[in-house]
């Protein structure tokens, strides 16, 4: 079987891939080895962004005296909620994700599990026990990542819980202890607690989402705190003991103190970060070099063998479903037309908290550290901005970063963080100036309305240094 493109992984980067693919007429091929959707749909963003609205409700409803609504306490069924998640995932599945939406398209799907033996050949093993040799222009490797389970005594994939089996349970535990404050822990750690969970997060860094702009991660943590959320950062987890009650026991060290502390909970949860899924594709014997973080490539998502790409948390760049999808799509466009792709590019992201917290390039520290007295952060408190004042929710705040007035870096802690963030990644793309932005007059009372209101303080700064050209009379 001869294709211009074989892809290896339906997830979120193959999906786009595929997709696009197929609308130039090539000749499309894509392998994979449980379902469509990915980590994306199955074991990441959908269930949990289907949890998180519940528990969103639910906080709604115990804190609805802030908006002068008799607060009540949620009766809640964590069966329920778990299997609406279920029924979302099921939905996308049957249309979005459907294996026939991609066949209609002229794609030919090969469930069975890929193994490069050339440049422009793989191998598959289908279920029957056979295996079938598709000969390729081009290969594009995006197998995505799973979950890392850190080497801790006692901690076993046999019975703690992961991304991967969190969402097929009939319902969480009643106590859970969160080993990581990532994105994912964070997130969950939040959920949970409102759905009447108890959490307590072990993070060891010395901050929650360290990668993210400081001063906003500290309010956030401090609405997780009120919210009953106990975390422990600088957590050096020595042992996981589990009983033969069912509970389980964490011993570790924690805090700048170095305190001894022992946590009794019903479950575990490990979100301590990712690992690119690169086994049994024959990699190494192709000859593409594999590192720590993923597969090694080029500007271009090229690896060492110039035919094949790898792409999204293979590639170890950005962990993000749209990151994936951005660079599969510029992948294909390298293939196939003229001129030099690249993959690199401004992409934000966003922890779906409440309030959401949403970042695209430098934190103030980066800017700093690369652009020295050039850097300038422009900061504006939700207090001061009349939507948030109005729907009871001005716990965040806006900073915009730029460097000799051009905006590189962007940070939004707000109830719609995720939605706000894409003007600002767009002005950087465009190498746009904060007072630039002021040209685009934003909708009054939003949310968005705090980026213009910076933009509108860089203008009049910009104005006032150029008084001298005022007309007088």
């Amino acid at each position: 079987m001869s294709y211009d493109l074989v892809i290896v992984g339906m997830g979120s980067g193959g999906l786009s891939a595929a997709e696009f693919a197929a609308g130039l007429g090539l000749r499309v091929a894509a392998v994979e080895r449980a379902r469509l959707g990915g980590d994306c749909l199955w074991t990441g963003c959908v269930p949990s962004k289907a949890v998180l609205a519940s528990a969103k409700v639910a906080h709604s409803m115990r804190t609805a005296h802030r908006v002068g609504i008799t607060a009540v306490e949620p009766h809640i069924d964590l069966a329920a909620v778990w299997r609406r998640a279920r029924a979302v995932q099921a939905a996308i599945a049957a249309s979005d994700d459907n294996p026939q939406r991609y066949r209609e398209m002229g794609v030919d799907l090969f469930f069975g599990q890929a193994r490069l033996v050339g440049a422009n050949e793989v191998d598959v093993d289908l279920p029957d026990g056979t295996s079938v040799v598709l000969e390729t222009r081009f290969v594009l490797l995006c197998t995505g990542s799973r979950p890392h389970i850190p080497p801790i005594e006692g901690l076993s994939t046999e019975w703690c819980l992961t991304s991967e089996n969190l969402f097929r349970l009939e319902a969480p535990p009643a106590s859970l202890a969160i080993i990581g404050g990532g994105p994912m822990g964070v997130e969950m750690a939040q959920a949970l607690q409102r759905l009447g969970v108890s959490v307590t997060v072990l993070q060891r860094s010395h901050t929650l989402l360290p990668q993210l702009e400081p001063s906003l991660v500290a309010r956030l943590a401090e609405v997780l705190a009120l919210e009953g959320v106990v975390v422990h950062t600088d957590a050096d987890v020595r042992r996981v003991q589990r009983r033969p009650g069912g509970t389980t026991v964490l011993d570790a060290i924690v805090g700048h103190d170095g305190a001894r502390v022992r946590i009794e909970v019903e479950g575990v949860l490990v979100a301590a970060g990712r690992t690119p899924n690169t086994h049994g594709l024959g990699l190494e014997d192709a000859g593409i070099v594999v590192a720590e973080r993923g597969v090694q490539v080029d500007e271009r998502g090229r690896t060492a063998v110039r035919t094949v790409y790898a792409v999204g948390d293979l590639a170890g760049r950005r962990l993000l479903t749209n990151a994936a999808g951005y660079e599969a799509v510029r992948a294909v466009r390298d293939m196939f037309f003229p001129g030099k792709g690249n993959v690199n590019a401004v992409v934000p992201s966003c922890v779906f908290c409440d309030p959401e917290l949403a970042s695209v390039g430098l934190t103030v520290e980066q800017a700093e550290a690369a652009h020295g007295a050039d850097t300038d952060a422009w900061r504006i408190d939700l207090t001061h901005n009349d939507r948030a004042r109005t729907d009871a929710h001005d716990e965040g705040g806006v900073i915009v970063v730029t460097a000799k007035g051009r905006i590189v870096g962007a940070h939004v802690l707000a109830p719609a963080a995720g939605e706000m963030i894409h003007e600002l990644s767009l002005a950087i793309q465009r190498d746009l100036r904060l007072d630039e932005i002021a040209e685009c007059v934003h909708v009054y009372p939003t949310l968005s309305g705090a980026i213009g209101q910076l933009a509108a303080e860089s203008a009049y700064e910009r104005a006032q240094r150029l008084r001298w050209l005022m007309k007088r009379r």
